[in-house]
């Protein structure tokens, strides 16, 4: 019997391979180098599930679910969320998505959040099968990101380097005002490199301690980068 894949000319043999495993996928790299980009790319061509911690908090915020309810009071308050709330809501993710291939899109970030990120797979019967490292020098980390702009309606996205309005200053969806966000200043990416290098840098050793972790040159570019990462996961799967 052939299988309704077959004739479907969107699903490759690669996402094909995917939908017989629970496959769990570490994206690491500085801000900037095209980690929310790829894992968006392996949600629409590959079928992964995208996990992305700042969305997932929103997502709850907004169901009012009981972890909702917690992470609301750490987010308005200006606290930090704790590692442990951080490995709560990414066990109950995990447990939504039972059987679906996951991408992780800067998680973990820190070394602890790692191990808590490990005994959650354990406690589910799984495991992480890659990280990819998508790496970028400071000094393009910082020409792409101030480089973007958003609008102030719709919150659409631009980057006046490789994907510019049509017209100057003005969004294409609903004709708001662009601008440049304070996290897109040079003195505030600074800031955020400092502390990347700080706590996540950190984890690229204690993955390579555990298993071979992969790396990615980010200049390649969007397409090359996903054609590389689909290289690793064909091989991680064959």
């Amino acid at each position: 019997m052939r299988c309704w894949l077959d004739s479907c000319p969107k699903v490759n043999r690669l996402a094909y391979l995917l939908l017989r495993y629970e496959m769990n996928v570490v994206l690491l790299g500085p801000p900037g180098s095209g980690k929310g980009t790829q894992a968006e790319l392996m949600h629409e061509r590959l079928g992964f599930v995208h996990y992305s911690t700042g969305d997932v908090f929103r997502d709850h915020i907004k169901r009012k679910t009981p972890v909702g309810y917690e992470v609301k009071e750490y987010v308005t308050s200006g606290r930090l969320v704790p590692d442990s709330v951080v490995i709560e809501v990414v066990n109950a993710f995990i447990a939504e998505h039972v059987g679906k291939p996951i991408v992780y899109d800067g998680f973990p970030r820190t070394i602890p959040q790692a191990e808590g990120f490990g005994r959650v797979l354990d406690g589910h019967g799984l495991k992480v099968d890659a990280v990819v490292l998508i790496d970028l020098a400071d000094d393009e980390v910082i020409r792409r990101l101030t480089a973007r702009r958003q609008c102030r309606k719709c919150k659409k996205i631009y980057n006046l380097t490789f994907r510019p309005s049509r017209k100057e200053g003005i969004c294409d969806e609903c004709g708001g005002e662009l601008y440049q966000r304070e996290d897109d200043k040079e003195e505030t990416i600074r800031r955020r490199l400092d502390v990347y290098r700080e706590q996540t840098e950190p984890l690229i050793k204690f993955y390579e301690d555990k298993f071979k972790l992969e790396r990615i040159a980010g200049e390649l570019g969007r397409d090359k980068v996903f054609e590389e990462l689909k290289r690793i996961l064909e091989t991680g799967k064959e």
